[in-house]
C-alpha cells in the first residue's frame, strides 16, 4: 500500500513541476489525502465482503443474483419486501423466486418461535433516503455514525463508529402493545470485552436523551460472543421511578446457532404492558413478566461501546403496533390483515422470523377445521405493476403451500389470490406505507 502510495504520488506529481512551489506543496497535501482516503475505502469493502454469508444456511446462489435498480415511481423490478422498504437495489420477481410455496431453509429452525409482531407498521427506518456516508437525518446522536451499503447485504445500514447514544426522533413513545425489530451485524474483527450494543427504554420525560438518567429504565445488553461466533446476550436491567435497581441479571454469554466470522442476528423485542421479552434470531432470550412500571411513558435509546475493530451495523429498523387478535378477526369478524408474514426481496420466499405469526394462523385453523380462507396478496407500488400482480399471486400461494406442508392444513381449504399494489392501505410515498401495504389478507369463505 505505502509503494502504491508513492507510485501515484509520484506520477501525479510529476505533471505539476511547472507549478509554483506554494502550489505544489498545497496539491500535494490534497494528494496525500485523497489516497489515503481512497486506500482506506478499499479496506472498508474488503471488511464488507467479510460480512457475505452471515447467515447459515443461506444459499450460495443468491450470490449471483442480479439486482436491479430501485427507486420511486415504476422503475426497476418488484417492490422490496420483507423488512425493507424502498431499497435502491432489488431482485425482479423472475430472478431470484423459488417455486411457488418455497420458504427459508431455517423455517423449521424456528419451530419454538412465538413472536408476532404489532398489526400496524408505525414507523420504518431503513436509510434509503439518507446518502451514504451521512448520519441519519431522522436520528440523534451525541456519537459519530455513518450510512453505508454492504456487500451481499440490500439496502442501507447504518455504521456506528464510536462509543455513545443514538435515537430516532420519529418515535416518541413505545406504546404499551408494540414490537420493535431490527437486523444487526457486526464486522469480523469484534472483541468480546466490547460494549458493544445496549438497547434502553428510558422515561420519555428526559429532557435530554443524550445525556438520560437512569430513575426509570430497561435495559437490555446483546454483543457478540469471541469463541465460536454468533451474537449473545449478557444482561437485563429495570430501575424503578425512584432510582433504585428492581431487577439486575447477568448470566453467561448464550451463543445462538449462527456463527462464522461476521455474526448477524434478527433482534425482535414485543412489549405487552409490563412485559417484555426479546428474541435474537429464533431464540428468546428474555421474557420479563414486569419490567416496565404501569402508567409510564418510554422512549427507545441504543447506546454502543463501538471500540477499535467492534463496529456494530443496524438495519431494517421497524415499529409496530397493536396486540394480535388473529382468533377474532378471522373467525368472527370473518377477515384478517397481516403484516408478519415477510418474504425476501422481489421473491415469494417466505422469511423464517415469519413463523410466529403463520403458527397462531394455523393454530386458529386447526381448531376450526370447518372454516374455509381465501388467502390473498398484496404488494407496495415499487415496480411494475403487472409485476406486482403476478409476485403477490405467487406470494399468496407460498403461504398455502407452507400452511399445508409445515401445519398441516388441508389444501382443500385455501384457496388463494393477488392484488398486487391494486388496493393500498396507504399511501406509498414512506418506508412505513409501503410496510403496511405490503401485506397478506386471510379473508372468511
Amino acid at each position: 500500500m505505502k509503494l502504491l502510495f508513492m507510485n501515484l504520488a509520484s506520477a501525479v506529481l510529476i505533471g505539476l513541476l511547472g507549478a509554483p512551489a506554494s502550489a505544489q506543496i498545497n496539491i500535494q497535501e490534497k494528494l496525500e489525502r485523497k489516497i489515503k482516503q481512497r486506500a482506506e475505502r478499499k479496506v472498508d469493502r474488503t471488511i464488507d465482503k467479510g460480512l457475505d454469508r452471515t447467515e447459515e444456511g443461506i444459499d450460495e446462489g443468491a450470490k449471483d443474483a442480479t439486482k436491479g435498480k430501485k427507486g420511486g415511481g415504476k422503475k426497476g423490478g418488484a417492490e422490496e419486501s420483507g423488512t425493507q422498504g424502498g431499497s435502491q437495489q432489488g431482485t425482479t420477481a423472475g430472478e431470484t423466486a423459488p417455486t411457488p410455496g418455497g420458504a427459508s431453509p431455517k423455517l423449521k429452525a424456528y419451530s419454538k418461535f412465538d413472536f408476532v409482531p404489532g398489526e400496524q407498521v408505525v414507523a420504518m427506518e431503513d436509510f434509503m433516503q439518507d446518502a451514504v456516508g451521512d448520519f441519519p437525518a431522522r436520528w440523534n446522536t451525541n456519537t459519530s455514525g455513518e450510512v453505508v451499503t454492504i456487500d451481499g447485504e440490500e439496502g442501507h445500514w447504518l455504521k456506528l463508529t464510536a462509543p455513545g447514544i443514538l435515537y430516532p426522533e420519529f418515535l416518541n413513545n413505545i406504546p404499551e402493545n408494540s414490537t420493535i425489530e431490527f437486523d444487526l451485524i457486526t464486522n469480523p474483527e469484534f472483541s468480546f470485552y466490547c460494549k458493544f450494543l445496549q438497547i434502553r427504554f428510558v422515561d420519555a420525560k428526559n429532557k435530554n436523551l443524550l445525556r438520560p438518567d437512569d430513575e426509570n429504565m430497561v435495559s437490555i445488553g446483546i454483543h457478540p460472543q469471541s469463541a465460536g461466533g454468533g451474537i449473545g446476550t449478557s444482561q437485563a436491567l429495570v430501575k424503578d421511578g425512584a432510582g433504585g435497581t428492581v431487577m439486575v441479571n447477568d448470566r453467561e454469554q448464550r451463543q445462538l446457532v449462527h456463527k462464522g466470522v461476521a455474526p448477524k442476528a434478527h433482534v425482535a423485542i414485543w412489549r405487552q404492558k409490563n412485559r417484555i421479552r426479546v428474541y435474537l434470531n429464533e431464540e428468546k432470550m428474555w421474557d420479563l413478566p414486569r419490567a416496565f412500571q404501569a402508567g409510564a411513558e418510554y422512549r427507545l435509546l441504543l447506546e454502543t461501546g463501538a471500540c477499535e475493530n467492534s463496529t456494530p451495523f443496524i438495519g431494517n429498523f421497524r415499529i409496530a403496533q397493536g396486540a394480535p387478535d388473529t382468533r377474532n378477526k378471522l373467525i368472527t369478524e370473518g377477515r384478517l390483515v397481516t403484516r408478519g408474514i415477510l418474504f425476501d426481496s422481489g421473491s415469494d420466499r417466505i422469511k423464517a422470523e415469519s413463523y410466529g405469526t403463520l403458527k397462531e394462523i394455523a393454530t386458529v385453523l386447526s381448531e376450526n377445521a370447518g372454516v374455509r380462507v381465501r388467502i390473498i396478496g398484496h404488494t407496495d407500488s415499487d415496480g411494475e405493476d403487472a409485476v406486482n400482480l403476478e409476485l403477490s399471486k405467487r406470494r399468496a400461494a407460498a403461504v398455502k403451500e407452507v400452511l399445508r406442508t409445515e401445519f398441516a392444513i388441508d389444501a382443500a381449504r385455501l384457496e388463494t389470490d393477488g392484488k398486487g399494489e391494486s388496493l393500498p392501505a396507504g399511501p406509498n410515498d414512506t418506508p412505513q406505507g409501503k410496510a403496511n401495504n405490503r401485506r397478506v389478507e386471510f379473508v372468511k369463505l
